[in-house]
């Protein structure tokens, strides 16, 4: 395994021990009982810790150590959704609601499905395309409850200001794979394919989270490559040397 690949490894793992209460809000992340339970470096421990932190789920503490972060919270005071999970979420419900609007669509739904992928190639039109397209599908299901997650799950994606953003430079610069994933979707629901429908949509959801990954990835790296340059910095003998 890669020293990249295995430094985020370690950096799921200890996640996952925060969200299964292992370590609970406020506790301290011990340092070396992590690296010898995972048989890696000390170092490799510190590159996982600066990611988590970057993530805000913990807080480095000078001369005290390190301490998993409370869980944000919103205003209504439940937990912050990320674009990773709405994402999935709506992989999962749109899947499905893809396979049921196969058997059930109109034809004048689907001339309008088509029409929201012709308006996509219009920058100015294409968010607001690329929200009826997956609308018209919902309510060609012909199940409220479906119509309504998938409304809620919108709602979410065009209202929340940490999700927005996310997704702004992902879906901006992806104008081919849109349209063309949309299509795919289109001509399985319009040949009344149920499975290749869902295939079509899952298709286009895993593009998108493979994608969230790729940023999430880049932006933490160089956050870390920014900690370590004010590391080095302070503990230069440079200035020694002049």
């Amino acid at each position: 395994m890669s020293s990249r690949r295995l430094f985020w490894n370690i950096v799921d793992k200890i996640e996952l021990l925060i969200d299964q209460g292992i370590y609970s809000a406020g506790s301290r992340l011990p340092e070396r009982e992590l690296a010898e339970m995972y048989d890696v470096s000390r170092p490799t421990i510190r590159e996982a810790i600066i990611a988590l932190e970057v993530r805000e789920r913990v807080e480095v503490k000078t001369s005290s150590g390190v301490y998993v972060t409370q869980t944000q919270r919103t205003e209504q005071g439940t937990k912050t959704i990320s674009a990773f999970e709405l994402t999935q979420a709506r992989a999962l419900v749109e899947g499905e609601a893809a396979a049921l609007a196969a058997q059930a669509i109109s034809d004048d739904e689907l001339l309008a499905l088509k029409s929201t992928i012709e308006d996509m190639q219009d920058v100015n039109k294409a968010e607001g395309a690329d929200q009826q397209f997956h609308e018209i599908i919902a309510r060609a299901t012909r199940n409220g409850a479906v119509l309504q997650c998938v409304e809620d799950l919108w709602r979410l994606r065009r209202t929340d200001p940490f999700i927005i953003e996310t997704y702004q430079n992902i879906c901006s610069g992806n104008k081919a794979h849109r349209i063309t994933e949309h299509a795919e979707i289109y001509a399985a629901i319009a040949k009344k394919d149920a499975a290749q429908a869902r295939r079509a949509m899952h298709k286009h959801f895993d593009r998108l989270i493979n994608a969230l990954f790729d940023a999430s990835e880049a932006k933490a790296m160089e956050e870390i490559k920014r900690k370590t340059d004010e590391t080095r910095d302070l503990y230069s003998l440079a200035h020694l040397r002049q």
